[in-house]
């Protein structure tokens, strides 16, 4: 707290949570002491269908001992455990050393397995089924929220079982992929070709991947792809993995491929992100988990396109 507010915030805090159990503690007691164990017991005065009355019971004695147990507890909580404002308690507990102790306890009994597979063969390591079954249980912490539960990925996140890769599927290019993360950057275009432009381009995009379309439109579309796409998708429009720039030849889409999807790619562009899980997960973990995505090709899963 100390960190982004004033000590005043702090004094706040402390105050107003002593003063609120204090005056929890009075309120139970004033509430209770007007009870009586023995004689009538008062009604609130409220009646339905004639003779239905409200009681006005008091609690029992066991119940109300429970509040004051609570407060009490309350207040011993407060002085062992941060809780009253940048103060930090007796005992000196944080969340962040629970953290760290309970990671140091996880690493050092599954480093050991971890790091069995560390200096093998990337491909050699995708075919051990212990590796796969590791390599899949941290796929699944770490990587379902975008690639899905099977790996076949959704719109803007990439099918990891298609065989297509923006990167290269090498090995060591899926592992530099999972450590450092990749930054994909595609420009608008629809400010410098024109409305018109992005359809012709489109079309000539639909017909690099063999489909039918506007011969003409496809035409004019040609000679705009070459004044400003090759430099990315190459003359051919196969792509360049060095770059991320996708094939464009293979009818597989990251972004949907009707032609609608193709020409908002082309005008808006596109800005994918794939974090990087080095830090966070460590060479030995990467390891595997990129061994997992390899064993993953050749699996039956269809490429998203819409």
């Amino acid at each position: 707290m100390a960190d982004f507010t004033s000590g005043g915030w702090s004094l706040y805090i402390t105050i107003v949570t002593i003063v609120s159990l204090i005056a929890l503690f009075f309120l139970a007691w004033k509430l209770s002491a007007r009870r009586t164990d023995s004689g009538p017991v008062e009604t609130s005065g409220h009646v339905w269908d004639e003779d239905l009355e409200e009681y006005n019971n008091p609690l029992p004695r066991w119940w109300l001992n429970m509040f004051y147990l609570t407060i009490i507890w309350a207040g011993l909580y407060l002085i062992a455990y941060p809780g009253l404002g940048t103060y930090k308690g007796l005992l000196g507990w944080t969340q962040q050393d629970q953290y760290e102790t309970e990671m140091a306890a996880a690493e050092a009994k599954y480093a050991p397995l971890f790091e069995k597979f560390a200096s093998a063969d990337l491909a050699q390591v995708a075919q051990d089924p212990e590796a796969q079954k590791i390599g899949g249980r941290l796929f699944s912490t770490y990587c379902t929220t975008c690639h899905g539960s099977d790996a076949g990925g959704a719109r803007g996140f990439p099918n990891l079982r298609d065989g297509d890769w923006l990167y290269g599927g090498e090995p060591a290019m899926v592992k530099t992929s999972i450590l450092n993360g990749r930054q994909g950057a595609m420009p608008a275009w629809g400010a410098v070709i024109g409305a018109d432009g992005v359809k012709q381009v489109a079309a000539y995009v639909e017909k690099l991947s063999g489909r039918a379309t506007d011969d003409a439109a496809a035409g004019q579309g040609q000679q705009l792809y070459q004044t400003n796409c090759v430099a990315c998708h190459g003359p051919d429009g196969k792509g360049n993995p060095m770059m991320g720039a996708p094939n464009l030849t293979d009818d597989i889409w990251l972004y949907g491929g009707s032609t609608e999807k193709i020409a908002e790619s082309i005008e808006k562009g596109r800005n994918g992100v794939m974090p990087a899980h080095g830090e966070l997960l460590g060479e030995a973990k990467v390891h595997l988990l990129a061994a997992y995505v390899l064993s993953l090709q050749g699996s039956a899963a269809a490429h998203y396109e819409d």
